[in-house]
């Protein structure tokens, strides 16, 4: 118990660093590449503390550069994932008995090891592990995670003040309690910072939670559990667990203390948790709260209006920057017909002079996509593309003989449902269709009802009734909605993030919204002059 009532420090999101040539930070960063380039990791399992090297392991690569191992991440089994619920239920009673403020400071202490200290070793691991290019990993692996921890903390504190009102004789007070059980987290290989946040934004809210990350980006989500660690977080409230998702299907997802699931990735997978948790309903300690953000198919919508040069520039930014391997990637768009001839030209002069190549080349615009499951699955649509009748591939191609690289590519379909018009692909490919300028209206109902995803969208305009009329038209096709921007890049703080229909819970990353997911209310009235009487002034005949 303190005796007074702590304010924390203000939030403030964490200034993007330039790395020009010349400057330090480039120095220094290109240091910290070369350094973990010619290492290979080891990274085991960890609970409570404990290092778990399982002998089941599996590489992770460059994939610049498919040959060059950077860490063996090691693999939890059924054993590991008992001993890992068994710990966070333990934890859980001194991590939610411990004062708000020092949780908080934990988180705070880490935002600031993130910004100085940590910053080359986490986003060069980001750069290598996930190729991302500086500044893609510096506004995401540094920049966004510092951001998470503050605006966490202060959104956290914002949940406790809120209280309910009281009247004469009596005091009304609400506390905010974790949840009953454990908090299970499975994170995705494009955000370093969502998978850090992930985990932590439960943990801060007094829950322990078990993290499964992604394999694909496990080097650099290692790295950020140690410097969680480092700040101060007790052993066991964060069990650090890379795993196959069927074993986590089968031992976690089903236990009976699950009180939640926090998730990016895929659709198909959160559907499935979906069910599992559905089927096995009436065995929990509690219904488990369900958090997710998944796929999008996220649309660029051009009027007649529309500035040319601002249009192509969000086109190629939206589309193109980390490889299209964002959730909120531009990977469709409608463009009228006047302007179209326009646009194509200053669309393809763009895409052709984008530079693709290793991370470490700073001048290179883009690098390779994930793994080979991703450049199979690209490619083949880019070769789907080429032989339909109903598409032309504009500009394009792929190469995977040193890295999984795919080319930027644009897709004319000449139907509005063509397959990249309508499913998810996640990869630098942006397919455009033509409508009639008369056809406005009829065009935005397309864009509306033509994908499953709701996630981000925009639109590019000068006339103000078009805008108007085009955010009514597309009020439900986009949880984050873009005026004249590209629909990619919302910043803690300033623009909540997440989507509904078939892109997720909508909870908003980084904001109250999801911070109250991982709370379970208690209300305490407390009658401070009690009453004797048991009868009521109506009861009295006269």
């Amino acid at each position: 118990m303190n005796n007074a009532i702590f304010k924390v420090p203000e939030a403030r999101n964490e200034a993007i660093l330039g790395y020009e040539p010349g400057s330090k930070a480039r120095e220094s960063l290109k240091l910290e590449l070369e350094r973990q380039s010619k290492m290979t990791v080891e990274i085991p399992v960890i609970i409570n503390g404990e290092e778990i090297f399982t002998g089941d392991s599996e590489s992770v690569v460059m994939p610049h550069e498919h040959q060059h191992v950077l860490a063996t991440t090691h693999l939890a089994s059924e054993n590991e994932m008992k001993r890992a619920i068994a710990t966070a239920l333990e934890a859980k009673k001194e991590w939610a008995r411990m004062p708000f403020e020092h949780r908080a400071a934990i988180f705070l202490k880490a935002a600031d090891l993130l910004a100085g200290p940590w910053r080359d070793r986490i986003n060069a691991a980001t750069m290598l592990g996930q190729s991302k290019t500086v500044i893609q990993s510096e506004i995401d692996a540094a920049c966004e995670l510092c951001d998470f921890l503050r605006f966490g903390v202060a959104c956290a504190e914002e949940i406790y003040q809120q209280q309910p009102m009281s009247t004469p004789g009596v005091w009304n007070r609400q506390e905010y309690r974790p949840l009953d059980g454990f908090v299970m987290a499975i994170s995705p290989f494009n955000f370093t910072s969502i998978g850090g946040n992930l985990a932590i934004a439960p943990a801060l809210m007094g829950n322990t939670v078990i993290w499964k990350p992604a394999r694909t980006a496990a080097l650099s989500n290692y790295y950020v559990y140690q410097l969680l660690l480092e700040a101060g977080l007790p052993a066991g409230v964060i069990s650090f667990l890379p795993s196959r998702g069927k074993d986590v299907d089968q031992h976690i997802l089903r236990n009976p203390h699950l009180g939640g699931f926090h998730f990016t990735g895929s659709t198909a997978v959160f559907q499935n948790v979906f069910k599992v948790v559905g089927e096995n309903i009436s065995s929990y300690k509690q219904y488990p709260r369900l958090v997710g953000e998944t796929g999008g198919k996220d649309f660029v919508f051009a009027h007649p209006t529309a500035d040319i040069d601002t249009l192509v520039a969000g086109l190629v930014r939206g589309s193109f920057e980390y490889q299209g391997q964002k959730c909120s990637a531009a990977s469709r768009a409608y463009i009228p017909r006047s302007i179209w001839p326009e646009v194509k030209d200053k669309l393809l002069d763009k895409t052709k002079d984008l530079k693709m190549g290793d991370v470490r080349d700073f001048t290179n615009f883009l690098s390779a996509v994930i793994d080979r499951k991703a450049f199979t699955k690209i490619s083949q649509a880019i070769d789907d593309a080429k032989a339909s009748d109903d598409a032309e591939v504009l500009i394009g191609g792929y190469d995977d003989s040193v890295g999984y690289f795919i080319s930027p590519t644009v897709i004319l379909a000449k139907k509005a449902d063509y397959a990249t018009m309508k499913e998810e692909l996640f990869g630098p490919v942006l397919t455009v269709y033509i409508y009639e300028d008369e056809k406005l209206e009829e065009t935005l109902t397309l864009c509306d009802e033509t994908s499953p995803y709701a996630l981000t969208g925009a639109i590019f305009a000068q006339d103000r009734a078009a805008i108007v009329a085009m955010e009514a038209a597309l009020s439900s096709a986009a949880g984050n909605f873009y005026i004249n921007d590209k629909p990619t890049g919302a910043v803690v703080g300033q623009q909540p993030f997440g989507g509904s229909r078939a892109s997720g819970t909508n909870d908003k990353a980084g904001s109250v919204l999801n911070l109250l997911r991982w709370v379970s209310p208690r209300t305490i009235k407390e009658n401070l002059l009690p009453s004797e009487d048991i009868s009521y002034p109506f009861m009295q005949e006269s």
